[in-house]
C-alpha cells in the first residue's frame, strides 16, 4: 500500500491555485471521512455529491476532487475553510487513477471481460487456467473475489477506492494473475479507469440495463470504453465476432492500436469446429490458428464451450503457451450459479441453476440444455424489480419458445408490486403455470420432473436472498432445489 501520508499532487491532481496538502485517504462518502482525507464529490443522477462536502469539511478533509458543478455549489464553504480543491471535466475518471495510486499495487496480470452474459463464467474460467497452470489467481465480480485469496464484493465493478484497495490487498497475498468483469456501470462511470490491464475480453451485446443506460446505443458505447480508453495501445482485445457486435468492438480495438484474437465458430483465431453433447458435458474440437486440438469439457451447455475459448483466448493474450492453456480445458468445473447442477433426483431428472436474467441468456442456457436433455425441459422464470421492465415479457417468450413447460415466479421485486412483474413475464408466455412464492415454484418445478427430463430455475444463480422491499431474505435456488428434490424423493429423516 501506498504510505499513509502522501501529497496530493502526488496522486496525479493539481488543486486550483497550487494548494498541495498532505493526503491521509480517500472516500466518496463523507461518512468515511478522517482527518487530512481528499473527498471526491461526485455527479450523481439523484444528487451532486457536493452536497455533502460541508460535511466531509467537519470530519477533517483538506481537499476535494470535483467538476464545475460541484466547485459551483460549494464554493463558498470551500473558501472558508482554505480547502484545496481539484476542479476536472472527468472527475471520476481522475478518481480511478488517484485511488490506483494511492494504494500502489495490483496483480501483474490483469484482464477484464464485459459483455452482456457471459463475463463471471469467463472471468471464472480465466482464473481457473492460470491456477491450473500454478500461477496464483483471483478473478473479480459478481460473485466477489474468489480464487487463491477471497474477499467479498457489494458490486460487480467496486468504486474505484475499494477496488483498488481489493487489488492492493490481493497483491500483497501474492496474487500476481487477476480477471475482473467489466459492467456496463462501472465502464460508464470510469471505475476502471486506474487498472493496468494486459488484454480484455468481449463475450456478446444483448438488451440489459436500459433503465440506466436508455438506449442500445449508449449501452453500447459504456462496454467499447474498456477497448477505446481503458485497455492500454500495447494490450489485446479478446473478441468473440460471432456476435454482431462483436465485429465492431474489434474495429475499435484495433484503431486504438491493440492488437486482436478472434473467437468464434464461423471462423477466427481461435476456431470452435465441432461440439458432441451427452449427459455429463461436451467434447470440443477446435483450431488455434490452423492447428487442430480435441478436448473434453464436463459442463453442461453449448455455449460454456464458447466461454471457455474466450477464456482460453485471454491467458494466450497474457502469454500462457497455447497447448499448455488447452489442457487445463477437461479441469475446469462449474461457475457457482451458471448453468450449475443443483440436484438429481432418483429417476435421473437434473435441476440446474442459472443465473440468466436477460432475454437472451434464459434462450440461450435452454437452447444450449436441449442437446444433453433426453426427455422434457422446465423452466421457472422471474423478473427483477426497479430494472428494465421492457425485458420482462421477452423474458417470458424466451423462456416459451425454448422450454416445453414454463413457471413464472418472483425473482428479486424489490420495491415493486411481485403480481405486475409476474403479469408482464406472462405476456410473453400467456400459457406458463404462475407461482408467485420461489421455492413452491421450485418444489412444483421438481415434482413435474419425469425420466430424462431437466428443470432450469433461472434469474438468481449465485445469489443467496431475494430482495422484497428494504428486506433480503434468505433465500438459495440451489438449496431450494436440493430441498425439494430430498422431499419429493422421501430422503429428509
Amino acid at each position: 500500500m501506498a504510505s499513509p501520508c502522501v501529497s496530493l499532487s502526488s496522486l496525479g491532481l493539481t488543486a486550483r491555485g497550487g494548494a498541495n496538502p498532505d493526503i491521509t485517504g480517500v472516500a466518496v462518502d463523507s461518512r468515511a471521512v478522517k482527518e487530512g482525507f481528499l473527498f471526491a464529490a461526485m455527479p450523481g443522477s439523484r444528487v451532486h455529491g457536493a452536497e455533502f462536502i460541508q460535511y466531509a469539511l467537519r470530519m477533517g478533509a483538506v481537499a476535494v476532487l470535483t467538476d464545475a458543478e460541484g466547485a459551483e455549489i460549494a464554493a463558498d464553504l470551500m473558501a472558508d475553510a482554505g480547502t484545496a480543491v481539484v476542479i476536472t471535466d472527468a472527475p471520476r475518471e481522475a478518481l480511478s487513477r488517484a485511488a490506483a495510486l494511492w494504494s500502489g499495487a495490483q496483480p501483474q496480470t490483469m484482464v477484464a471481460v464485459t459483455g452482456t452474459n457471459g463475463k463471471t463464467s469467463v472471468s471464472t474460467f480465466v482464473r481457473q487456467i492460470w491456477i491450473e497452470m500454478d500461477l496464483p489467481a483471483v478473478n473479480l465480480g459478481t460473485t466477489g473475489v474468489e480464487g487463491a485469496w477471497a474477499a467479498p464484493l457489494a458490486h460487480t465493478t467496486p468504486e474505484p477506492i475499494t477496488l483498488h484497495r481489493t487489488l492492493a490487498e490481493a497483491a500483497q497475498n501474492g496474487i500476481t494473475h487477476a480477471a475482473m468483469e467489466a459492467s456496463s456501470h462501472g465502464l460508464d462511470q470510469r471505475r476502471l479507469d486506474g487498472v493496468t490491464l494486459r488484454a480484455a475480453g468481449f463475450t456478446n451485446f444483448t438488451q440489459d440495463h436500459l433503465d440506466y443506460h436508455e438506449t442500445f446505443e449508449a449501452y453500447f458505447d459504456a462496454k467499447a470504453g474498456l477497448f477505446s480508453r481503458v485497455l492500454p495501445e500495447d494490450g489485446t482485445a479478446v473478441i468473440n465476432i460471432d456476435d454482431p457486435k462483436g465485429v465492431d468492438m474489434a474495429a475499435i480495438a484495433k484503431a486504438r492500436g491493440c492488437a486482436v484474437i478472434t473467437v468464434g465458430r464461423d471462423g477466427g483465431d481461435l476456431h470452435l469446429t465441432a461440439q458432441r453433447f451427452d449427459a455429463t458435458g461436451q467434447d470440443l474440437r477446435f483450431e488455434w490458428r490452423g492447428k487442430t486440438f480435441q478436448k473434453r469439457l464436463n459442463l453442461i451447455g453449448g455455449f460454456q464451450g464458447d466461454n471457455v475459448l474466450l477464456a482460453a483466448g485471454l491467458v494466450i493474450a497474457c502469454g500462457g503457451d497455447p497447448a499448455d492453456v488447452f489442457d487445463t480445458i477437461p479441469h475446469l468445473t462449474t461457475v457457482r450459479g451458471r448453468m450449475q447442477l443443483a440436484a438429481t433426483r432418483d429417476n435421473s431428472a437434473a435441476v440446474f441453476v442459472d443465473y440468466a436474467h436477460t432475454p437472451d441468456a434464459v434462450a440461450t442456457a435452454l437452447a444450449a440444455m436441449r442437446p444433453h436433455v433426453m426427455g422434457r425441459l422446465i423452466a421457472i422464470v422471474g423478473a427483477g424489480g426497479d430494472r428494465d421492465a421492457g425485458k420482462r415479457p421477452l423474458m417470458g417468450e424466451a423462456a416459451a419458445q425454448n422450454a416445453d413447460l414454463v413457471i413464472v415466479a418472483d425473482d428479486n421485486p424489490r420495491s415493486e408490486d411481485p403480481a405486475s412483474i409476474r403479469a408482464a413475464v406472462l405476456q410473453g408466455a400467456p400459457e406458463a403455470t404462475e407461482v408467485g412464492d420461489r421455492a413452491e415454484a421450485i418444489l412444483r418445478g421438481v415434482d413435474m420432473l419425469g425420466p430424462g427430463d431437466a428443470l432450469l430455475i433461472a434469474g438468481k444463480g449465485h445469489e443467496t436472498g431475494q430482495v422484497i422491499g428494504d428486506d433480503i431474505l434468505p433465500f438459495d435456488d440451489v438449496e431450494q432445489a436440493s430441498v425439494a428434490v430430498a422431499a419429493l424423493d422421501g430422503r429428509l429423516a
